[in-house]
């Protein structure tokens, strides 16, 4: 043990405390105290692996921190006695050094000797003992009873000696009682451990086993929460090495239920009803302990049950203060259950919690009705309270009829304000109820899809499987649609409602404030400058006094829009521009005018020489450099005044904030605040008091946000982000930095947020893994600090500000602002709380949704959110990705909200505007249901579309004339539908260059044998088809080919150009194409959209003209020949055209 140090300092302190409280009862006559009877106080401690917590050991772990096994300790008024082995010895010599302690006496160590087996040490410690005081009453520790022959013999030295024996348990418990700021540290750690387990483990564990159906018996569920204790899996941020448990953990369901802590998990399965679940960490020696009753599928009557104990627990919590009796205190949580539920006073447990700390329970302080004990500052209690033996009718087998709620918590008592809950762990039912489907349901769904999968009989198991989630697949997405028609129905019905009660009155127009310079002419300034006739600035007034045709004349700053100076030759121009009706204004500089119709001036020029007179000092185009200077400074100071005072204009005015002087508020250090208070960011820090958070930074500016001012609170963790964040949005703005702001953040950089390129980084680098363990670390360590803020804060408040976390697995892309952000959804918002601006949007604020630009062959789609207030501008989210729509839509469909989508962006700016003119008209008019796909106005919209389309890709009048004119080229025709099929395989299968060229030198082999006469010949039949067109019908054509040629030497950019010019031309034709023609462009429309209808048509014609009637021509050789034939045929028809 010579390893191992005493901590000095807390020994005496806690040493002196003891004797000062012996010393007080004793010289108090009236004190009913045990230690005001006894002469010293004896102890021993021997070794006894069953007994796991003692007043002796307690009191050695109080005062050394450790336990001593095989020591005895005599405190007498004296002198401080340790008997005990030679290691133990060198331990304590430690407190040896204390000599000038003077307040108390000195510590006097006696070495074991087994020679005589402490014969002589035992009298030593006798002769102390008589000493001290009258030397007969002996202060023990009644229940404290160690074998081994060391205490046995001890005990029979006393027993010869005829001393009287007092208990003084219960006054030593009192006075270990209130906990010092280091046990508290210590207690609210042993705390940690006992939540973590309990929800990371013991709850997953049993959600996992009633999901899964599993049979599991209590003992093993027990045994598994002993092995979790000791996993830094579930425990985390203290030293598992000195974890262990305060009890066996207690799992209870099934009818069989006994509400004490000395109870066992039997060997019964886990019972899917009522399941109560104790267990308690124990750290350093110091007890934590919670208890949590899960309900499975519970009825009303019994989530009514246990709501009456929540409110019990709160009761007692409110009344356990420094200074109350704690037999009031359970009078007071007895008094509200015989108020509320008079028939279950029978059902509750006898007493409502005891004091703990190194010893689980302080069975002499308890909230009983027979307790006088005074709850004192810093004691730790253990809340636990029970209702027995009660009924459920409505179960569904005998195991459920009769059932038990227990709950309880670890407590520290406050002074002045309600006990401080330790084990944050959530206890409403919405987070203890387990509700599942019923087994009938389940049983018939299992039916139907059985009967899906034998309808199937026929067909492979893979396709069975397919074909049920097919339809699983589109049952879901019908589901959805039925839903949203019910939302739309539903929703137009609401916002008329809404509407019909909102005043239909009309902001009032604000007039532009008229400006006074001087109320009267005493005001005016009397100057040398005035008298002078010279430009002369009254800073005072905010003035400027010109002079016009001899008459100083003032003008307030107010009235000037804008000055400008310019040197031209030996003169100086001054230009004075003021604001008047029809002036361009900024955004902020506008306003109606008072007097409209009244004669304003527009502008004033002055000009001043720069020469300088024999005789004066400066030249006369000074004052205009002044002036223009003094006009310029005035005018800044005036705009900034001005602005902050539009800023405060709608203002909403705060309360005051109550400050708490409690230390123990919650409070968090080293944070940043965004927006910054200044241009330079401060960190500072964020403290709880009574009705709102004060943010003070270093430089001690002050940041108040009131309680009742938060609209939404969020707690975003560092999980995938550099920064970990609170984050308030207000109802109505506050002001800070002079600006006004609605959304207020804190936050700390978790790790670096740069990374040095430069630095040579390695695998196995012993820096950066070091660095990497750290980051983690501290990741950790402030996920746990703002975690335990955010839980503090919700107790303290009573949930009127709570936390949102967004889920990031919910998370989807988009652009609100300018950049691609991560938008995460909450329980009642969407949030991107990382970069600044922040985009807040609360759900109960948004009307629908509207998706644009939904279209298949488009990567992104917009969302545009409709806000109750349809007076708000809508907000917008740009280009989130298409394959998150199904996605966006279920999540909206899960949160009530309706949405819509269309293939085109509005503009909301003036559908808003509509809307909001005539109200009552467009709910008539079947309201927001025109943003619906199938809504009449979309249809026709589409239907045009469609027409237009076909129209822009029907073939052109030559080539229905040729169609039409001889059998040939309609079997052309034919054969370049085909071809163009097979070039658009060549397109897609995605040959190489190689291949290509191979293919293109094979079929110039081909083409050297090419029939050129029989080509010729046939191009002549064919010119002679279409000389039977009249004359009109060839100017027609030829124009046609014209543009056509101009069109195929463009770019492929402007396709949809040449399908309106085609379209156009074939519309003022008197020929209708073919069915046949007419199809092959709708094919290549669908799988090449690019290719433009002139390189088609030119494709048909050249086919037609070639005899082999090969479908593998290179891409290349066509384009080649292609270009040939079209410079003939442009000629042939530039030919006839002249004619």
């Amino acid at each position: 043990m010579s390893n191992i140090s005493l901590d000095k300092e807390t020994f005496y302190r806690r040493m002196k405390k003891l004797y000062a409280t012996w010393k007080a009862v004793a010289s108090d006559p009236k004190s009913d105290d045990a230690l005001s009877k006894v002469d010293c106080l004896v102890s021993c401690v021997g070794v006894d692996e069953e007994t796991l917590y003692s007043k002796s050991t307690s009191l050695q772990t109080w005062l050394f921190g450790y336990e001593l096994p095989d020591t005895i300790t005599v405190l007498t008024e004296h002198s401080m006695c340790f008997l005990a082995s030679k290691k133990k010895i060198e331990f304590l010599r430690q407190i040896e050094n204390g000599k000038d302690e003077t307040e108390l006496p000195p510590a006097k160590l006696l070495i074991r000797d087994r020679n005589d087996k402490d014969k002589e040490n035992f009298n030593k410690l006798l002769q102390e003992i008589k000493k001290s005081k009258s030397g007969k009453t002996l202060g023990i520790f009644v229940k404290d009873n160690y074998p081994g022959e060391f205490c046995e013999s001890w005990k029979a030295v006393l027993k010869g000696e005829k001393f009287e024996n007092v208990d003084v348990s219960s006054a030593i418990a009192l006075l270990m009682a209130p906990k010092e700021d280091s046990e508290i540290i210590t207690i609210k750690k042993a705390c940690l451990v006992t939540v973590d387990v309990f929800t990371k483990y013991l709850k997953d564990q049993i959600m996992e086993i009633i999901d899964s159906d599993k049979k599991v018996k209590h003992s093993k569920l027990a045994e598994g929460v002993e092995t979790a204790v000791s996993d830094k899996k579930y425990v985390t941020g203290v030293d598992t090495s000195q974890v262990d448990m305060c009890y066996p953990p207690i799992i209870q369901s099934g009818g069989h239920y006994s509400l004490k802590f000395s109870a066992v998990s039997d060997k019964n399965h886990l019972h899917f009803g009522a399941i109560v679940c104790s267990l308690g960490a124990r750290y350093k020696s110091y007890c934590s302990n919670i208890v949590r009753t899960l309900l499975v599928n519970p009825t009303d009557e019994v989530q009514s049950n246990y709501n009456f104990l929540l409110n019990i627990e709160e009761e007692v919590m409110k009344s356990l203060v420094a200074g109350a009796k704690l037999s009031t205190v359970y009078e007071a949580g007895l008094a509200l259950a015989k108020k509320e539920k008079p028939n279950l006073v029978e059902n509750l447990t006898k007493s409502f919690g005891f004091a703990m700390g190194i010893e689980f329970r302080e069975s002499s302080i308890i909230i009983g009705p027979k307790t006088n004990v005074t709850a004192k500052k810093g004691m730790v209690f253990n809340i636990n309270i029970g209702l027995a033996n009660l009924t459920n009718s409505n179960a569904s087998d005998k195991e459920g009829k009769t059932y038990a709620l227990f709950i309880g918590d670890t407590v520290l008592v406050n002074e002045e304000q309600p006990a401080s809950l330790l084990t944050q762990s959530k206890k409403k039912v919405k987070n203890i109820g387990i509700f599942l489907k019923d087994d009938d349901e389940e049983e018939e769904e299992e039916k139907e899809n059985k009967a899906e999968i034998l309808e199937n009989g026929g067909r492979g198991k893979r396709t069975a499987v397919i074909e049920s989630k097919l339809r699983t697949e589109h049952s879901s997405e019908e589901k959805r649609k039925e839903h949203q028609r019910e939302l739309a129905i539903s929703l137009n019905e609401k916002a008329k409602e809404r509407l019909a009660k909102q005043s239909t009155g009309k902001d009032t127009e604000k007039l532009r404030k008229s400006t006074v310079s001087y109320k009267s002419i005493s005001q005016m300034p009397r100057e040398n400058e005035v008298k002078e006739l010279k430009l002369y600035v009254d800073r005072k007034y905010e003035t400027v006094i010109l002079p016009i045709f001899g008459v100083p004349v003032p003008f307030h700053i107010s009235t000037i829009k804008n000055i400008s100076q310019s040197v031209e030759g030996d003169y100086t121009y001054l230009r004075i521009n003021f604001f008047h009706p029809g002036a361009t204004m900024g955004r902020n500089e506008g306003g109606n005018y008072s007097q409209p119709d009244a004669t304003f001036v527009k502008e004033v020029t002055y000009r001043s020489t720069n020469t300088k007179e024999p005789g004066e000092i400066s030249p006369p185009s000074s004052n205009l450099n002044t002036g223009f200077r003094l006009i310029k400074e005035v005018q800044k100071k005036f705009k900034t005044r001005e602005a902050e005072e539009r800023e405060k204009e709608d203002l909403v005015k705060q309360d005051t904030l109550i400050l708490s002087q409690n230390k123990g508020n919650p409070k968090l250090k080293d944070l940043y605040i965004r927006p910054n208070i200044v241009t330079k960011r401060m960190s500072g820090s964020l403290e709880a008091h009574t009705n709102g958070f004060r943010f003070t930074s270093v430089r001690g500016d002050k940041v108040d946000i009131l309680y009742n001012n938060i609209k939404n609170a969020f707690f975003q963790p560092c999980d995938g982000e550099m920064i970990i964040l609170l984050h308030f949005h207000l109802k109505h703005a506050i002001m800070f930095g002079k600006k006004k702001h609605v959304d207020v953040q804190f936050y700390t950089e978790v790790g670096e947020i740069t990374t040095d390129l430069g630095k040579h980084q390695h695998m196995h680098d012993r820096d950066d893994l070091a660095a990497e363990q750290s980051e983690r670390e501290l990741r950790h360590k402030l996920k746990v600090a703002f975690k335990s803020f955010c839980e503090r804060v919700e107790n303290m408040t009573k949930q009127e500000v709570e936390f949102d976390t967004p889920f990031r697995e919910l998370g989807f892309p988009g652009a609100p602002y300018r950049s691609t952000v991560l938008l995460q959804p909450t329980s009642g918002a969407l949030v991107n709380l990382t970069e600044w601006p922040p985009f807040v949007i609360a759900l109960e604020d948004v009307e629908l949704v509207h998706f644009e630009r939904v279209q298949f062959h488009l990567k992104n789609f917009d969302m545009v959110f409709v806000f109750k207030d349809y007076a708000k501008k809508v907000a917008m989210v740009n280009a989130v990705p298409m394959d998150m729509l199904d996605h966006v839509k279920e999540w909206l469909n899960s949160c009530d909200i309706r949405y819509s989508e269309g293939i085109q962006s509005l503009n909301w700016t003036k559908v808003m505007k509509t809307i909001t003119d005539d109200i009552e008209g467009f709910f008539e008019n079947g309201g927001w249901s025109f943003l619906d796909p199938e809504s009449d106005g979309e249809n026709e919209q589409e239907e045009e579309d469609s027409e237009d389309e076909d129209e822009a890709y029907e073939p052109t009048d030559a080539e229905s004339d040729e169609s039409e004119g001889s059998d040939y080229d309609s079997e052309a025709s034919d054969e370049s539908d085909a071809s163009g099929d097979s070039e658009e395989e060549d397109e897609e299968s995605g040959k190489d260059w190689s291949d290509l060229e191979r293919e293109a030198a094979e079929e110039d082999k081909k083409d050297r044998n090419f029939d050129r006469d029989d080509f010729d010949r046939k191009r002549k039949g064919r010119n002679q088809q279409r000389s039977y067109d009249s004359d009109e019908g060839a100017a027609k054509k030829s124009k046609h080919d014209k543009s056509n040629h101009k069109s195929s030497s463009s770019n492929h950019k402007s396709s949809s150009s040449n399908h309106k010019s085609s379209s156009s031309n074939h519309k003022s034709s008197s020929h209708k194409s073919p069915s046949k023609n007419s199809s092959s462009p709708s094919k290549n429309r669908d799988k090449h959209h690019k290719s433009s209808h002139h390189d088609r048509h030119h494709k048909s014609d050249h086919k037609s003209s070639s005899k082999d009637k090969d479908k593998k021509h290179s891409s290349d050789h066509k384009s080649h020949k292609r270009s040939r034939d079209d410079s003939r045929e442009h000629g042939n028809s530039a030919k006839k055209a002249k004619k």
